[in-house]
């Protein structure tokens, strides 16, 4: 009986010891030959589309989504996957994955990471490539794995994928005007004039656009457009925005609209989906929420 525990914890032995020279001789055959992924045997990352899905008043969000091969032996489980998204080698944001990645031998799985960049840093790295004149830049990302691989244990790998892609430069809305036109004891006909800025090189139509009116912090007016707004590429488009206020709610504010300008403030917030006519992967089909702030004074004046 002694001597079959014997026996089999040496094959045991026996049995790891061949794993871990086979894992050894790939890993040196890897390593000789001439091919990316740093020419080493460990898990290959590949970013294969980079999207915009939301674009808020004061963050962007995006999906990147990464493709994880695993050209091991053996199968692996990632506990962790840290990340840092660089745009034109500036840092933009660093955050981590937390859900378990696991991946059998020889296989592959996709990865999306949820990246939610604040506006003003992503606005400081577009405006510098518009200073410049620069219509593609380097997408990277730098990731780190903290992997529990069986035999070897827990590892730690690193990797840096890079893309160069298009700049894709966010839509900048403008108010150019609010016009009460008529006022009557019935109802009011509000325009709100807008100026659409684009500094992208391909145009994109804004849909389902949504739209309300606040003027001394009371909504005054509220509004909804169906039909597609086409944006045209490296330019400005004005767009004008109807809607009607019913009773009572525009009157109160009358005195302040007439004789109080600089001191009314107003806000329109603008909601809608915006469509690529190529399907631009980065930008179409991502939402939009705009707050646009003035005060009456900043108004266009006729």
């Amino acid at each position: 009986m002694k001597k079959g525990w014997i026996v089999a914890i040496v094959l045991l032995l026996l049995g790891i010891a061949g794993a871990y020279i086979w894992y050894s001789r790939l890993k040196n055959e890897a390593a000789s030959e001439d091919g990316p992924y740093d020419n080493t045997l460990k898990p290959r990352l590949e970013m294969t589309t980079m999207e915009i899905t939301e674009i808020d008043d004061d963050q962007t969000t995006m999906n990147v989504k990464l493709l994880v091969d695993n050209p091991l032996p053996i199968g692996f489980q990632a506990r962790r996957l840290s990340y840092t998204v660089l745009i034109a080698n500036t840092p933009v944001v660093e955050d981590a994955y937390e859900k378990p990645i696991t991946v059998e031998s020889g296989d592959s799985t996709l990865v999306t990471l949820p990246v939610r960049v604040i506006n003003k840093k992503l606005l400081t790295v577009l405006n510098t490539l518009d200073r410049k004149d620069i219509d593609s830049t380097n997408y990277t990302v730098r990731c780190r794995f903290d992997l529990d691989v069986p035999i070897v244990g827990e590892r730690t790998f690193t990797q840096t994928i890079t893309r160069r892609m298009p700049t894709v430069y966010l839509p900048k809305i403008e108010i150019d005007d609010i016009d009460f036109g008529k006022l009557g004891l019935k109802k009011t006909d509000v325009a709100t004039k807008v100026n659409v800025t684009n500094k992208n090189n391909f145009p994109f139509q804004f849909t389902d656009a949504h739209y309300t009116v606040a003027i001394d912090g009371k909504e005054i007016a509220e509004g909804e457009q169906t039909d597609p707004i086409i944006i045209k590429k490296q330019g400005t488009t004005p767009v004008v925005f109807p809607v009607t206020v019913k009773p009572g709610q525009s009157i109160g504010l009358l005195p302040k609209m007439l004789f109080d300008k600089k001191d009314t403030p107003f806000l329109v917030t603008f909601r809608c989906k915006i469509i690529t006519k190529d399907d631009n992967p980065m930008l179409s089909n991502s939402k939009m929420k705009a707050l646009i702030k003035g005060t009456l004074a900043d108004l266009k004046r006729d």
